[in-house]
């Protein structure tokens, strides 16, 4: 355990004790965003749902409250927190498979089929929940947060464009690929160092869903908001599995209904999300520049998803494999039964 980490536990400790939260009966969750952004929502009606239909409550710790993303992750595996939600983005580390979720253009962009694959998918709720398992991890959901945009500091409509621009991505392989296979230099960098590092020219931009350009205040750092169709920004719902499998019957099937609620819940929430972002951004910068790229101005992106595709079977082999076989199995059954 690290040294930040050992702090923490020790902080967390303490300020259990002095809460009251010493019993059995009060349960820890931290997530990735603030209360007011998508997890943070996600988390409040889990929240509400765990209160409302069993003896316990919930603590819920925001993002920074207890660290960067390792240090949550650190702490649910080793049972501090009881709960933790974190992009694949983050445990691509520990779980090379979940890295699919960056294979550019696999995600649809409808929002009907999308939450119909992640409520259905049998990758999602039958295969990966055994490699989460072996990293001492319940997954209980994954969730969809939004189209990703990328800003940046200068416009860009080719990869020719993205020629030495330096884009921050999250600590995982697979997103570096495919900014090197979009022209770009990935920059990994922890989310604290990324508002710093646009200021002053580190980097020249970053992606995220438009809620979260627009509740972190990238546009302003950046200029220029553009929209590629490459991802949609997914995160996951984990318990520590330890506690998880200690929980009486109703505790767990309680813990599962929440899950599904707050599931319900969330996509809900983000209907018109993205559009209402996008308004507050203009509002707060006009001069912000919107582009959303033609599906002839994208395929030299699409065209490089291919050797991005080709980089994650080599990175995970037959385990990968049937992964991603079986992604693509579940979304097109999520489209005909949208379409149907």
């Amino acid at each position: 355990m690290s040294f930040k980490t050992r702090v923490l536990t020790l902080s967390v400790a303490a300020f259990a004790l002095g809460a009251g939260m010493a019993q059995a009966d009060t349960w820890r969750y931290a997530f990735e965003e603030a209360l007011d952004e998508v997890q943070g929502i996600y988390a409040q009606k889990f929240k509400e749902e765990i209160e409302a239909n069993t003896d316990h409550e919930i603590q819920l710790f925001p993002y920074g409250t207890l660290g960067e993303s390792a240090d949550i992750m650190e702490q649910a595996q080793d049972g501090i927190l009881q709960f933790v939600d974190q992009s694949p983005g983050f445990t691509g580390s520990l779980i090379p498979e979940a890295q699919v979720f960056f294979v550019p253009y696999l995600l649809p962009q409808d929002t009907e089929t999308l939450a119909s694959f992640f409520r259905n998918s049998k990758a999602i709720n039958e295969m990966f929940p055994t490699l989460y398992a072996d990293q001492g991890l319940e997954l209980l959901t994954m969730f969809p947060e939004g189209e990703v945009a990328i800003t940046t500091k200068e416009p860009f409509k080719t990869p020719e464009d993205l020629d030495e621009v330096k884009i921050r991505t999250m600590t995982n392989p697979l997103l570096v690929e495919s900014y090197k296979a979009f022209g770009a230099t990935p920059t990994p960098l922890p989310w604290g160092e990324v508002y710093g590092a646009l200021q002053t020219n580190i980097i020249q931009g970053q992606e995220n869903p438009m809620f979260f350009i627009e509740s972190t205040k990238m546009y302003e750092v950046t200029d220029y908001v553009t929209r590629i169709g490459h991802n949609n920004f997914t995160t996951a719902v984990m318990a520590n599995k330890d506690f998880f499998e200690d929980l009486s019957d109703e505790d767990r099937q309680a813990i599962r209904d929440a899950a599904d609620a707050a599931f319900a819940h969330i996509i809900d929430y983000q209907k018109g999300l993205t559009e209402a972002s996008v308004e507050k951004i203009k509002e707060a910068k006009p001069s912000m520049t919107f582009t959303t790229l033609s599906e002839e101005e994208r395929q030299p992106f699409k065209d490089a998803a291919g050797e991005v595709e080709a980089k994650f079977l080599e990175m995970t082999g037959d385990s990968g494999k049937e992964i991603l076989d079986q992604m693509k199995e579940d979304l097109k059954t999520a489209e005909d039964a949208t379409q149907s």
